[in-house]
Formats: structure tokens, C-alpha cells, sequence
């Protein structure tokens, strides 16, 4: 399977695009003054006990109160507590826990009031982003995750991806990673760690360590809420959690983020520098590849597939429900044989959806009734197969007597939602349009003004692909009239966001030329 990651960077926000097979399966968004990532660790303070939800409000510095329950408490909290304590007080003094004393765990039928008490300052990592009016989900089991490897302070558990599936492989892994592992430490051995050597994971090892005597350092005299450790960027983060063998191009329009992934790469994985390239295009990177396209296709009530068949896709505040349809194309005669068909093609689609709308939560998907049990038997097992390459952790269940699957998938972030619904390009919504001669009028006066004001030495139109077609078309084409008459070269970049009459100036920095 090939993997492309394609990168749209903005003055505002970064957009990535992750393609299999030149399919888009995953698209995220990341604003560039974005101050709160799963995986950051702080120092808060538990502003309210409530015990009868078991759980505490605690408060990190954002708008809204970030929820603790219980149960993300973790066993060893106490001694996360002990060492949070020890640490402020500066009476801890190295991040090391060969010498230090864990506390007994907790109960798993324990109350939050027995662990807090107002007021206490705790050290939490953020496990689920804010969604609709809830604040941050918190989780007190702390992680410090690297490409091969996952640091787990206060427990001595080794545990192994199942994705590995060599056994001699999961005991040369265990033996190797028991022989470097410090006291007092929990690791996660990840899927990428197969095949590698013992100095490999030594160095990640020794870089989460540093890591964590990064969050130690800080705890000294500090006073909550305060934030300890960032999470990588996103772009950053999705290498290092995604780049595999099977991943061919990254392609990236910023050179500062450009230089940044490639600075990442060279310390993780140099063998795979090679597959990191910069655009220097003048089309939006987006448009390049087809995202723009699959995007405006694939987001919406209804998804089509190739055979005809159509999805639609309802949100509730409880659940999300898929209903699947044959849709008018289905020539097979045999009605069980046309259910399975698009079943099969339709179980694809949602594995697909799933991943690029992050759905998250309880999903219900009504297929075409099956009569035959071995068909649906088949329908199970393939949702299952369509959904193994998602890497949020996921539950399928089998077909009820009423053809439904009940599918829950990890929910950390909300939704990832686009409008790809358009204004009328003619009218805007108006009902009424200026003619295309008024319209070109109008841009050429707008032209003549920037020109006239000698403040700009480069100019670039950006305006629809019609538009541009039509701006380039002949010769002299309209592009190269203004030219003689302006003693300037204008630049004319198609650009897809554009409605068909509207035309946006731009400047050598790509800053947009504001006319009023």
C-alpha cells in the first residue's frame, strides 16, 4: 500500500492530508496558535471533588474546567502525587525512581474524595481535546511517547504491540527492552520497533527519559496551573505515529515546516529522508494532488461509491448512523447477491469515513438486509479487515437480527467537519450577477489602482480556473496586454477557493492586498 502525506501550510492554520493508494483516508487541521494538543502534560490543581460522578473538575488554564474521573486515574496515582509533592518541594531531586518508593495502588472501586482533596496540585496529561461543552478529559497515567517506544513512569509493565505477530520476535523484544529498562518504569514497545536493534531503542529511550527529567526540572517551586510538556505538532506527531516502510512521499508547501519535518526525520528515521520533497508550485498544493476534489466529494450527508451506491450519514448528540443504499445503478439480478456487493463496497466506505470525519463514539450502520447467514458471517469479518488500518482504537460488533453493526471508536478530538455546500457562483445567493465584462472592469480598475500606488513590486491574481483560462487564453492573451500597458507581469494563479467572479491580489510576501 502506498502512503502520501500531503501538507497545506497557511499564515493561520497547517492542513494534512493522509492518502493510501491515492484514496484520502484522514484529513486534520491544525490552527498555528492552537494551545491544547492530546498528549500535553501539566501541572493543575483540583478546583471541585464530585462525588457523585466520581470525579473531579481540575483546573489547567483553559476556558473550561477539565474533567478527571476516576477511573483515568490510573493504579499508581498515589505515587504520582508523591512524587508531584516531593518535586514542587524540591525534596525529589533527580527524575530517576530507582530510589524512590511507590505507593501502594488504588482501588478500582475506590472514590475520588479518598485520593483528592481540594486544591491539590496533580500532574495530568490531556487525553481527549475539548468537544462541543465539555472541557479537556484528563488522565493521571502518564506517557511520554516516542516513534519505537512508550515511556510509562511509575510501573514495571512491558508490554508488546499485537500487531506484532512473530512470536520470536515479541520474546526478542521483551528480553531486549528488560535488559535497558529502568527501574521503576513502564514501556510500550510499538509496531515500528520490529527489526530494530537494541542501540536504536537504547537512544529513544534515553531521549524520553530526558523527557521526563524535563517535567521533573520544571515541578521545582512551580505553582499550577502550568503547562510541563508540549506534544509535538501535529505534523510531527502523525510521522512519528504513521511513518512506516510502506510510506512513500511527503510533500510539504512551507519551507520553515519543510526544514522542521526534515530535521525530525534525520534524527528518527534518516533512511527515510529521501521521501520528504518541497513543493515550489505555483497551484495550491492541494489541488496538485486532487485533494481539494476528494475532499468536496467525500465530505457531506451523502458519500456515492463507483457502483452507484450511496451512504447517508446522520449525526445525533448520542450517535452517528450510516444507512446504506443500493442506489440506481445496481444491475444484478440475484437480490441477495447485489445485497452483498454493495454491502462489501459500502463496509470499505464507512472504514473510510470513519477515519476522515474522526467519528467518534457509538456508530450505527444499517446495511441491506442478508438472508444468508454465511454472507453476513462475511460482511462482519470484512468490516473488520476494512477497519484494522485505523489507528484509533475501535470495537465491532456482529450483525444484529435486524442488520445493524454497532461499531464505538475512540473519541479524542471533535469531529472533523467541512461545508463543502457552495454559494451561487453567479449570484452569490443574491439572485442577481454582474455581467463578465463588469466584472473584468472592475478587476482591471482594481489593478490599475495597486499599480498606480508604486507600493508593490510583485503581483499575483489569484482567481478561478475559468477565469485564469480565460485571463492566459491567445495572443496576446489579456495577461499579456496588461503587461504592455502596465510595464508589470502580472502572475495569474487558478485557485479553486474562488468563486467564479471573485479575484483576490496578492503581494511578493503572499500577504493579500486589502483595496479597502
Amino acid at each position: 500500500m502506498e502512503k502520501e502525506l500531503i501538507i497545506n501550510s497557511s499564515p493561520t492554520s497547517v492542513e494534512i492530508a493522509l492518502l493510501e493508494d491515492g484514496q484520502l483516508v484522514e484529513i486534520h487541521k491544525e490552527k498555528t496558535n492552537q494551545k491544547f494538543i492530546v498528549g500535553d502534560i501539566f501541572l493543575g490543581y483540583t478546583k471541585k471533588l464530585m462525588p457523585g460522578l466520581n470525579a473531579a473538575f481540575v483546573e489547567i488554564g483553559h476556558k473550561k474546567d477539565a474533567f478527571l474521573h476516576y477511573t483515568d486515574l490510573g493504579p499508581n496515582v498515589k505515587s504520582l502525587l508523591k512524587f508531584t509533592n516531593d518535586s514542587i518541594a524540591n525534596r525529589q531531586h533527580t527524575h530517576m525512581l530507582k530510589n524512590f518508593e511507590l505507593q501502594k495502588p488504588i482501588s478500582k472501586s475506590g472514590k475520588i474524595n479518598q485520593v483528592f482533596n481540594k486544591k491539590d496540585a496533580v500532574l495530568v496529561q490531556v487525553l481527549k481535546e475539548p468537544i462541543s461543552t465539555k472541557g479537556p478529559r484528563l488522565s493521571c497515567e502518564i506517557t511520554i511517547p516516542g516513534r519505537h517506544l512508550v515511556l510509562s513512569p511509575f510501573n514495571n509493565v512491558i508490554a508488546i504491540s499485537k500487531k506484532i505477530a512473530n512470536s520470536d520476535e515479541r520474546k526478542r523484544l521483551q528480553l531486549l527492552v528488560e535488559s535497558i529498562k529502568p527501574t521503576n518504569f513502564g514501556v510500550i514497545v510499538r509496531t515500528a520497533a520490529e527489526g530494530k536493534k537494541v542501540s536504536d531503542l537504547h537512544e529513544e529511550l534515553n531521549q524520553l527519559l530526558d523527557k521526563w527529567g524535563s517535567v521533573r526540572s520544571q515541578l521545582v517551586h512551580s505553582k499550577p496551573p502550568v503547562k510541563l510538556l508540549s506534544e509535538l505538532d501535529k505534523t510531527t506527531s502523525i510521522l512519528r505515529d504513521m511513518l512506516t516502510d510502506d510510506f512513500n512521499r511527503v510533500i510539504i508547501d512551507n519551507k520553515e515546516l519543510y526544514e522542521n519535518v526534515k530535521g525530525y526525520l534525520n534524527t528518527v528515521a534518516p533512511k527515510k529522508n529521501n521521501i520528504l520533497s518541497y513543493y515550489r508550485g505555483s497551484t495550491p498544493v492541494f489541488d496538485k494532488y486532487g485533494v481539494t476534489k476528494q475532499i468536496k466529494t467525500s465530505f457531506g450527508k451523502t458519500a456515492t461509491m463507483k457502483s452507484g451506491a450511496y451512504l447517508v450519514i446522520e449525526h445525533t448528540e448520542a450517535m452517528h448512523v450510516i444507512d446504506v443504499n443500493s442506489g440506481p445503478k445496481s444491475v444484478k439480478k440475484d437480490q441477495e447477491e447485489a445485497a452483498l456487493s454493495v454491502n462489501i463496497e459500502s463496509a470499505r466506505e464507512i472504514a473510510r469515513q470513519l477515519r476522515l470525519r474522526d467519528l467518534g463514539g457509538l456508530i450505527i450502520v444499517d446495511f441491506i438486509d442478508m438472508r444468508s447467514n454465511d454472507n453476513r458471517q462475511l460482511l462482519y469479518k470484512s468490516m473488520r479487515d476494512f477497519m484494522k488500518n485505523d489507528t484509533a482504537q475501535h470495537t465491532v460488533l456482529p450483525l444484529s437480527k435486524f442488520g445493524l453493526i454497532q461499531i464505538t471508536r475512540q473519541r479524542v478530538r471533535p469531529a472533523v467537519k467541512i461545508d463543502t455546500s457552495e454559494n451561487c457562483p453567479t449570484c452569490n445567493g443574491t439572485g442577481k450577477i454582474n455581467s463578465s465584462v463588469e466584472t473584468l472592469v472592475e478587476l482591471e480598475r482594481d489593478l490599475e489602482f495597486i499599480i498606480n500606488s508604486k507600493t508593490h513590486k510583485k503581483i499575483t491574481l489569484k482567481v478561478h480556473p475559468f477565469i485564469a483560462a480565460y485571463l492566459k487564453k491567445g495572443l496576446p492573451s489579456q495577461q499579456h496586454k496588461w503587461y504592455f500597458k502596465y510595464k508589470k507581469w502580472i502572475r495569474i494563479v487558478p485557485d479553486n477557493e474562488c468563486e467564479l467572479v471573485e479575484y483576490r491580489f496578492f503581494d511578493a510576501s503572499e500577504d493579500e492586498i486589502r483595496l479597502s
